[in-house]
């Protein structure tokens, strides 16, 4: 009974932030300046698409494109000059190395801050396909909800087994534990959330990247020190605006979570906890019905539920939902591959 009711307890939170979680706004954006940061690493097969999806866009006050080669070993540089053809609307910075202190990802991002000047900054990855009106829905977001930095989740793009089995859980996880309408009204850094692949914020409420200089999770440190400093956010479901797709293949699925995994709870203490919540939420039910028991279908269809919820808000495969405890497997499993190649993890040919 006590697993029926952890499940019961998650499809809660999903139906009430499905009902109230704040949403893209659809009004005319205020003419704020808008800097657009992409850091690119290695990135030449994203190139072409990125630059024409950036050029379509129809937002009507001012904003620049600032993309920054970040040592890339491939022809992305190349590429880039390409690409832009002289467009005035583009800025491509040759990215120095990071200094001590620093990994890739946010010195990068700390490079691009120093570039520009303009008052709303949105920080892209560069697999990330926005729709012509990204710009203008998310500054009005961020106008109309009154908050200095909103996360705008991608819809997530999956194809290989692997990806339907874990990136939906990204989504879901948010989902069902914090009431974001409720959450976005107050600075507790315990109410974090936030995905660096389309980040907003205010830069009268940033001062740079220095306080998450060596942070992997750099996006969610980023979002605890905007919330410590007193500064307002949220998470919005971006699916109608942008979509990407993180990983190509199993092998860089495992590597990419490696990276981050390990650091994603706190401590092992935090990682135990949360190993044992997403066995006790989605594996445990499947033993108990093994076993005969009623209360295991309950709480199974119960977590079903709350995934299926979770896939229509975001743009998903509702039929995934039925896969929750494969997905809790091996979702468990990366979390322990993260663990244990912690000191050796290399993104992008680069060691972190």
């Amino acid at each position: 009974m006590i697993f029926a009711l952890l499940n019961l307890f998650l499809l809660l939170f999903v139906i009430m932030n499905a009902l109230t979680m704040p949403k893209l706004s659809r009004k005319p954006a205020s003419m704020h300046s808008i800097a657009i940061h992409i850091p690119m690493r290695n990135e030449s097969e994203n190139v072409i698409e990125l630059v024409e999806t950036l050029k379509s866009q129809s937002y009507g006050g001012h904003h620049h494109f600032y993309l920054l080669d970040d040592n890339s070993t491939d022809d992305t540089y190349a590429l880039l000059e390409k690409s832009i053809e002289g467009d005035i609307r583009f800025s491509l910075i040759r990215g120095s190395k990071p200094p001590a202190g620093w990994i890739g990802k946010t010195w990068a991002l700390e490079q691009l801050f120093t570039a520009s000047n303009e008052q709303i900054i949105i920080s892209l990855d560069a697999d990330v396909r926005i729709s012509p009106d990204a710009l203008s829905r998310a500054v009005s977001t961020l106008d109309g909800y009154r908050i200095d930095f909103l996360s705008i989740y991608p819809r997530q793009l999956v194809t290989s087994f692997g990806e339907r089995l874990v990136q939906p859980l990204l989504q879901w996880s948010w989902l069902s534990t914090l009431i974001l309408r409720i959450t976005m009204r107050f600075s507790n850094p315990a109410f974090a959330v936030a995905n660096g692949q389309f980040f907003v914020v205010r830069r009268s409420a940033m001062t740079g990247y220095q306080e998450v200089a060596n942070k992997v999770l750099d996006d969610m440190e980023l979002a605890r020190v905007l919330l410590k400093k007193g500064h307002k956010g949220s998470v919005v479901n971006g699916g109608d605006i942008a979509q990407c797709r993180m990983y190509s293949s199993f092998a860089e699925l495992r590597a990419g979570y490696a990276k981050s995994l390990w650091k994603a709870f706190g401590s092992i203490f935090g990682t135990i906890l949360a190993i044992s919540f997403i066995l006790a939420s989605g594996v445990v039910p499947i033993i108990l019905i093994l076993m005969g028991s009623v209360w295991g279908w309950i709480a199974f269809e119960l977590i079903v539920l709350s995934r299926v919820i979770s896939a229509y808000v975001s743009n998903g495969k509702i039929f995934d939902s039925l896969m929750h405890p494969l997905s809790s497997i091996l979702l468990v499993y990366l979390i322990i591959y993260s663990w244990s190649v912690r000191k050796s993890v290399q993104w992008k040919g680069r060691t972190l």
